[in-house]
């Protein structure tokens, strides 16, 4: 009988490329080799190109500009402020409001006076004067300022004529506005020959007369602040 040939021995090489496991972890090295190369030719091209200008990083730009054109045409033709923490030069005066009281007193007042002679009457510097038949509380009420003032006068520099034909006027003038209560300067008669307030006499006889009496309830000094002694308050009938 013949003897039967064993196969020759296999090569190491051929082992290793016949094991599974060996030739499956070679192929997770290459792949990551090839990943890696791969990055860092990216990196390199990076590198060497310089970054292009995208339109997100002109944008906060152009933004700030429509908002800088946006607040310089609000503010168009607003004044700056200078000297700020001063008071004002003019400290205009408030309206004041009407006292309901005196208001209704004065209605009361203008059914009951009658067209007599007024009753005037004098205090040093101060003058005044009530339409008969009116309640001497009218009076108070004027002298204390409850009757907005809403029209004024000023005679000063006017001869005796044209300072009667002006108040007639303006008195005329303030009742059709129907103006409740007026103010006539006559001033003090510092400036006259003698220093006597001859202006201040005259307006005085005046208001008491039937022509311009028919026109007034009730005259008197005004309170310091408009004027004193050197002008007088008109309350007017409606």
């Amino acid at each position: 009988m013949s003897q039967q040939r064993k196969p020759p021995p296999k090569k190491k090489e051929e082992a290793f490329h016949n094991n599974p496991f060996k030739s499956a972890i070679k192929s997770i090295q290459d792949k990551d080799k090839q990943e890696a190369q791969a990055r860092a030719t990216a990196e390199a091209q990076k590198r060497k190109a310089p970054p292009a200008p995208t339109r997100a990083a002109k944008a906060p730009r152009e933004s700030a500009d429509d908002e800088a054109s946006l607040f310089f045409s609000a503010m168009d033709g607003v004044a700056q402020i200078t000297n700020r923490g001063e008071a004002p030069k003019t400290n205009p005066r408030l309206p004041e409001l009407i006292d309901d009281n005196a208001e209704a007193l004065a209605q009361l007042s203008e059914l009951v006076a009658s067209q007599g002679d007024f009753d005037i009457s004098d205090a040093g510097e101060l003058i005044e004067g009530i339409s008969p038949g009116v309640d001497r509380n009218l009076l108070r009420s004027l002298r204390r300022g409850d009757f907005p003032r809403t029209g004024q006068l000023d005679l000063h520099g006017l001869t005796q004529a044209e300072a009667r034909s002006a108040a007639e006027r303006f008195l005329s003038d303030s009742r059709r506005a129907r103006r409740r209560c007026v103010l006539i300067v006559h001033g003090r008669g510092l400036n006259s020959k003698d220093q006597a307030p001859v202006l201040k006499t005259w307006v005085r006889e005046w208001l008491s007369q039937k022509r311009i009496s028919a026109m007034v309830l009730a005259f008197c000094s005004a309170r310091p602040e408009d004027g004193g002694s050197g002008a007088v308050y008109v309350l007017l009938r409606r």
